[in-house]
């Protein structure tokens, strides 16, 4: 019966802050696609629709080409949790035709086959969850929620492993391969058409697949390991380092030493600095020799700030979580489990705090309001370089983030007590 697979938001999305602050929860990468990518790859010959949060539609619209967004639809359709991590066995559990039916892991709700009047519940403006549909039959199945930031970067190497199976490639070689390049396990090394990859490069694939996409270059003497994703048109820098579990997505630029990373696309890492177990938004750009702890002195579980409030990790390595548009200056230190929000320009010597609310501007002698139309001109000079336009619509959101956040920077001090 259902023809159409929409993604939606529910009432979680604000422990994935900033990561979401400006993109739904289903535009976050994790592996070699985005969350949502792996949804409609599950379901070829569907339409595709989405929901998302009020504030972010005009974008949404914008940037997936369709009206189909918060209503729009016809009178059914596979409602699918953007949180959810999908695979091939979650597909082969929940069909995109049938009666209608609740598929949850728990309370948490994954997804929703639903038509007529139990399609029509559906408020969308309004974030959506399993409560809305009291009464309609509940099949349980076993699906990985992504729940905070740190969870897109404990998933990313076994995420990747499973998207180079399911595109389906293969260890074709169709970039250019200077001689001098040493490949381990070149069965596992997909190199896209348009590549190159420079003399004294190493590439290892003995513990995972390694996937380098149209138009990126590795320069000479560069380490990669898999499992490990380069994204179209980025740069891997002289010497760089790579290590396994890292996601690099398209137009970067990136050098040091990186282990276990997200980096969502059009991002900055160029010189020297170690970054683990971190995840980069969209137009981040890390000044030279900025470094992130992901390890504990005394080797204890992580504490980390979401949205201003302390979350328990449970985990031993947590990096950093940077929003999109920030930018560190030089010599930047950022201490274990750090969060830093959207529209930051932080800098200066000496550890940051933990916890920097989105538009703002010091570091740890001191931090102030960033001023939105400043940082607008910043976006927009970093973005032209790269010959792409701020649209109307981004700066609104922007702008809804802004005002949005204010109390956080206000009380600064005291959500970190």
């Amino acid at each position: 019966m259902a023809q159409t697979v929409i993604l939606f938001e529910d009432d979680q999305i604000e422990n994935l802050y900033p990561l979401t602050l400006a993109r739904p929860a289903y535009d976050l990468r994790c592996g070699i696609r985005l969350l949502g990518e792996k949804v409609f790859g599950a379901y070829p010959q569907a339409e595709k629709a989405f929901h998302t949060r009020d504030y972010l539609r005009a974008l949404v619209k914008q940037q997936k080409g369709t009206h189909k967004i918060n209503g729009g639809y016809s009178d059914h359709g596979l409602l699918v949790n953007g949180r959810a991590l999908w695979n091939a066995k979650v597909t082969a559990r929940i069909p995109v035709e049938g009666k209608d039916e609740l598929f949850c892991c728990g309370e948490f709700l994954v997804a929703a086959r639903l038509s007529g009047e139990n399609f029509a519940r559906i408020d969308w403006n309004l974030p959506i969850t399993k409560s809305l549909f009291s009464g309609i039959p509940v099949t349980e199945v076993d699906v990985i929620q992504i729940r905070y930031p740190w969870d897109l970067v404990h998933e990313n190497a076994r995420q990747i492993r499973e998207d180079y199976s399911a595109l389906g490639y293969n260890g074709a070689k169709d970039g250019q391969v200077y001689s001098g390049v040493h490949l381990l396990e070149p069965g596992q090394i997909t190199i896209a058409a348009g590549a190159k990859i420079k003399p004294g490069v190493v590439m290892d694939a003995e513990e995972g697949p390694i996937f380098i996409d149209e138009g990126a270059k590795i320069f000479p003497n560069a380490v990669i390991e898999g499992p490990c994703y380069i994204g179209k048109k980025s740069l891997i820098k002289i010497g760089a380092k790579i290590y396994e579990g890292t996601s690099i997505g398209e137009v970067c630029k990136v050098g040091g030493e990186v282990e276990e990373c997200i980096i969502y696309s059009h991002s900055n890492k160029q010189h020297e600095g170690f970054l683990g177990h971190a995840y980069l938004g969209q137009w981040v750009n890390l000044g030279a020799d900025t470094n992130n702890s992901d390890l504990k002195n005394d080797y204890g579980t992580v504490r980390c700030f979401i949205y201003g409030k302390p979350v328990e990790t449970g985990l031993q390595f947590v990096g950093s979580t940077i929003g999109d548009h920030t930018k560190t200056g030089i010599n930047t230190m950022l201490n274990t489990g750090t969060v830093v929000g959207i529209c930051c320009n932080v800098f200066g010597s000496g550890y940051l705090p933990k916890y920097i609310p989105s538009f703002s501007w010091g570091g740890p002698e001191g931090i102030v309001e960033y001023r939105f139309e400043k940082c607008m001109e910043v976006a927009r000079r970093v973005m032209e370089r790269r010959k792409i336009h701020l649209s109307e619509v981004e700066e609104k959101v922007y702008r809804f983030v802004f005002d949005m956040v204010a109390d956080f920077r206000k009380n600064f001090q005291l959500l970190l007590r």
